[in-house]
């Protein structure tokens, strides 16, 4: 049929597609030798004719049969429709390729990772804005503050009346109807907060899990040398653009496998090593040692910010500067600090470039995350007993700034780190030529600013929100910032435990560290007494304890109490949890020495 490539020929076939049932109509589509657009058109057209026959035998059934087939064939078109829509909705899916292509997957891994995190904000910004935000609104009283517009660098001002943080939510049971349903506004803000963070915790162990089996368990499966070379064609593709860039992408990844293969073996003298050494700890000392003054510089800081903010300013305009201090001085720090490092990297000349992006990481976490665990103490410390109105709402302000103004910085980072870096290596001292794209650099940004958004998602809701645009500017930015300013890496290396890595830093010590910090502020900390859902309450996790008082004089809600006494709130249980955690993460990891011992063995025999 498909030789002749004519009108007849394809209605035979549209025919013959139409009497197949829907599972072997949808694999016969899969192997046609045809682009995906052909298919999806082939598709529609089967869908139309079995539309037409079952109207032309539509006499033959009765009207519970003929409702029934045409349920079922719309159902079908919604659900093609839908999986077209899925399909356009690939974020940036031509971009990576083209990234890949040109700078390997060392520059792809970062925005990869970029692209992850964005999707973590968009589904906490749906789940906040869902099951807080909207039913606020039914409860929502008008705001009489006057908007300037520097609220937007600030976040006070008119936003400190808005949904956007904790102090506006009200601690009453919602009820539009009288003697209606209601909706219980504490409830909903604990429950929601927990179940995302109990989901995240959820996404990150089986993102961790998968990535550790494809790239260290088993990961000849998913990238052998051959098979790049032998079998990874697609026939499918006529494009001449997306013929290249597969060549291109292709090429790029052989050079890195074949990279890790004929890696070079250095040997040093007693004397180089010995001045390596030194070298290296001189390094780490003077890193540790700046991360402590950057620490020490940011605690004495927010101190001096608090007492301004609990004096306050006769000066409008003055209050609006001094709230942006910490934040700027924070940024500038995270900003700086992490160049210094990047030069002590080449200073200490590794073997390998992925030793130098790994040991950069490392110090970049130690520097952000230390800022970021001085300024949670802070908070919860010293802001929770201030003599302000509204603690909650004075950490989501300072969270907001924060966020915003890194986010400045990082577009600033791309102008200045690279831009100008590509002028000067280009026109002044040709000798330095383009620069690299920091991958270690720009990996610890995104996690430190991931790490504030969950910091600030229980005193400012819709931050998510805020985050989702921040990350979709500057997968832009860097995007066109690497593609004008940036060359490939000189060494070319495989990078496939790379991401691994990404998903272990954001677990810990950021995922890990920020569960710390809510936990604290949940079950530890007073509210405050004049706003938030918790007003009144000796803790945010007393409205949970409230709640299953009720439910104990509901027969049927016995089992809920029954959970809540003997599994939530038993210490026994989460030991026995962890047990069983611990025996099972031991067994996996013996399958895991097993399996690589088979692996040696067999590779042995067959090189014998």
């Amino acid at each position: 049929i498909w030789d002749f490539h004519g009108f007849y020929a394809e209605e035979v076939l549209v025919g013959n597609l139409a009497t197949m049932s829907t599972s072997e109509r949808i694999k016969a589509i899969q192997k046609m030798p045809e682009i995906m657009k052909k298919r999806r058109e082939i598709r529609n057209k089967v869908l139309k004719e079995i539309t037409k026959k079952s109207r032309h035998h539509s006499t033959q059934f009765s009207g519970c049969t003929q409702c029934l087939q045409g349920a079922v064939v719309s159902f079908q078109r919604f659900g093609n429709t839908l999986s077209e829509y899925f399909h356009v909705l690939r974020f940036w899916h031509k971009t990576l390729k083209i990234i890949g292509a040109e700078f390997g997957t060392s520059v792809l891994s970062y925005f990869i990772f970029l692209k992850w995190l964005l999707t973590f904000n968009i589904f906490s910004f749906l789940i906040n804005f869902s099951f807080i935000t909207v039913p606020q609104f039914v409860a929502a009283e008008p705001n009489n503050l006057s908007f300037t517009g520097l609220e937007l660098f600030t976040g006070a001002g008119y936003f400190q009346q808005t949904v956007l943080y904790y102090g506006f939510y009200t601690n009453a049971t919602i009820s539009k109807i009288e003697n209606g349903p209601s909706y219980n506004m504490q409830l909903a803000y604990i429950f929601t907060v927990g179940i995302y963070f109990v989901i995240c915790f959820l996404i990150l162990l089986f993102s961790m899990a998968k990535s550790f089996c494809r790239n260290f368990v088993n990961p000849q499966t998913y990238s052998g040398n051959a098979s790049k070379l032998l079998c990874t064609w697609d026939f499918n593709i006529t494009n001449e653009k997306a013929v290249k860039l597969k060549q291109k992408n292709l090429s790029t990844q052989i050079k890195e496998d074949l990279t890790e293969v004929n890696r070079e073996v250095l040997n040093f003298s007693a004397t180089e090593r010995v001045v390596r050494i030194v070298i290296h700890l001189v390094s780490w000392i003077a890193s540790l040692g700046t991360a402590v003054a950057a620490c020490a510089g940011v605690y004495f800081l927010s101190i001096n910010n608090l007492k301004l903010f609990v004096k306050g300013h006769k000066n409008d305009l003055e209050s609006q500067a001094a709230m942006l201090v910490l934040p700027v001085v924070a940024s500038l720090l995270n900003a700086f600090i992490p160049f210094f490092y990047s030069w002590l990297g080449h200073l200490e000349k590794f073997r390998t470039p992925g030793h130098h992006v790994y040991i950069t990481i490392t110090r970049n976490i130690v520097l952000k995350i230390s800022i970021v665990g001085i300024l949670c103490y802070y908070w919860i410390n010293i802001v929770s007993a201030s003599e302000s109105q509204c603690w909650e709402t004075l950490v989501g302000q300072d969270i907001y700034r924060l966020v915003l103004v890194d986010f400045i910085f990082c577009l600033l980072g791309s102008f200045f780190g690279e831009f100008l870096r590509r002028i000067i290596g280009t026109t002044v001292c040709v000798s330095l030529g383009l620069p690299e794209f920091d991958i270690g650099r720009n990996v610890l940004d995104l996690i430190y600013a991931q790490t504030l958004t969950w910091i600030g998602i229980l005193f400012s809701p819709l931050l998510p929100g805020i985050q989702m645009i921040s990350f979709s500017i500057v997968f832009y930015m860097k995007k066109v910032s690497l593609m004008m300013n940036c060359q490939p890496p000189r060494k070319v290396w495989r990078t496939a435990q790379m991401t691994t890595s990404f998903t272990f830093l954001l677990f810990f010590p950021s995922f890990v560290g920020v569960l710390s910090v809510i936990g604290v502020t949940v079950w530890r900390l007073k509210p405050s007494e004049e706003c938030g859902p918790f007003r009144g309450l000796p803790s945010m996790y007393a409205a949970v304890s409230k709640w299953i008082k009720i439910l104990e004089n509901y027969t049927a809600l016995k089992w809920v109490v029954w959970i809540y006494y003997n599994l939530i709130t038993n210490v026994l249980f989460y030991f026995i949890l962890s047990t069983v955690a611990l025996i099972i993460t031991y067994l996996y990891w013996q399958i895991i020495k097993g399996r690589k011992t088979v692996t040696k063995l067999l590779r042995k025999q067959i090189l014998n």
